[in-house]
């Protein structure tokens, strides 16, 4: 193997000691929660460990869905179903002023760009 392809390898060892189950909970609408359910490797629900609840969105632009991700801080569904609505909102915001930055960055670097006549 040439040392190119060594460096460029992936390891794709299934770390077993952390897996989850997958639920996932919709209202159809714009709500989506995924349940992350520890598990040992037999598949048995791992009690020492907690569920990780996600919360998705996504918002229409003129480019398309963009899609909103948060770890929810809730230990149950219900705090889960609650807490939704803040995250989003906060991670919409955190969204929309990334995407404000970048376009400050860009219009700089536009700015900034030196016109030469004749090339």
């Amino acid at each position: 193997m040439s040392d190119h392809a060594k460096n460029n390898q992936i390891d794709f060892t299934v770390d077993r000691k952390n897996l989850y189950f997958e639920e996932a909970i919709t209202d159809l609408k714009v709500a989506s929660i995924r349940r992350l359910i520890p598990i040992h490797s037999d598949g048995s629900e791992d009690k020492s460990r907690s569920s990780v609840f996600i919360g998705t969105s996504q918002l229409m632009s003129p480019h398309g869905p963009l899609p909103l991700q948060v770890v929810l801080p809730a230990n149950n569904l219900q705090e889960a179903l609650e807490a939704f609505p803040a995250a989003m909102e906060r991670a919409m915001a955190e969204m929309v002023e990334e995407l404000q930055k970048m376009q400050e960055n860009e219009k700089k670097r536009d700015d900034s760009r030196i016109i030469v006549p004749g090339r």
